[in-house]
């Protein structure tokens, strides 16, 4: 089965949001953060993982042109893209 992941939002503006990833850590961080430093309207966008043992990620993201919602779901959906294309070229193999 799949892991249990939550998310909790702690901190929202409309150019900036701070969410709280519990479940996860360096994995999604890593990939959510490369992933959002391609788009031109994101400031800003990090996380840090308080320690090691629990398995939780907190990340800011900053925007200047649109929502940081926006801005993470755009991510997301490249990322889901990217992950099928994957996913695509293994089942060739």
């Amino acid at each position: 089965m799949g892991n249990c992941m939550e998310i909790q939002v702690l901190e929202e503006e409309a150019n900036k949001i701070k969410f709280k990833v519990i479940g996860e850590t360096h994995t999604i961080g890593n990939l959510l953060k490369k992933e959002l430093f391609k788009d031109k309207s994101v400031e800003f966008a990090g996380y840090v993982v308080e320690h090691p043992l629990i398995k939780e990620a907190i990340f800011t993201v900053r925007t200047t042109k649109k929502n940081s919602r926006k801005a993470i779901n755009d991510a997301i959906e490249r990322i889901r893209e990217q992950l099928d294309d994957f996913v695509s070229q293994v089942k060739k193999i």
